[in-house]
């Protein structure tokens, strides 16, 4: 990374950006990454699946890193999760290579639903994620994000990353 040009504040139009935040170690370099490269103010987005005591420590961390409480959102998407996801999912019988239930798959879409109703919410110009180039969660949410907002900037570090 010490290789890459550095991004004044604002630059490409980026001024405040919504990012998916699980308080893990990659969300939380990603964070430090995108206010020290991009010189955007950052909102923390945490989606409370059934997680539980994960969710305290996330926000802390967050608060840490200079994240201010007021853009620190952790929303309960539990009973819109089970509804609206899991039971569809469980109907149709959608199990990974015909054996594994697609918990975490299956959540991606939601929280990118969220992310973006969030930024619109605090006037963000752009989302992020913490998805790896080796997986398909990159593309469930980058497709979330632009079917509900076309126009919006999305931050992939992992993509941007020199990491050879």
């Amino acid at each position: 990374m010490s290789d890459q040009i550095k991004r004044p504040a604002g630059e490409a139009g980026i001024n405040r950006v919504v990012l998916a935040y699980s308080g893990g170690l990659d969300t939380s370099v990603i964070l430090k990454w995108l206010q020290t490269e991009y010189g955007c103010e950052v909102v923390t987005f945490t989606a409370d699946l059934g997680q539980g005591e994960e969710l305290e420590p996330a926000r802390a961390k967050a608060e840490l890193m200079g994240i201010k409480r007021e853009h620190i959102f952790i929303d309960d998407l539990r009973e819109e999760f089970v509804k609206d996801y899991v039971f569809p999912m469980m109907r149709a019988n959608a199990l990974y290579e015909g054996l594994y239930l697609l918990g975490t798959s299956i959540a991606r879409p939601l929280i990118a639903k969220r992310q973006i109703e969030i930024a619109k919410m605090v006037g963000a110009d752009a989302v992020s994620h913490g998805a790896t180039g080796k997986g398909n969660d990159q593309v469930r949410f980058e497709l979330g994000y632009y079917a509900l907002n076309p126009d919006i900037k999305v931050i992939a570090p992992w993509r941007e990353w020199d990491l050879t």
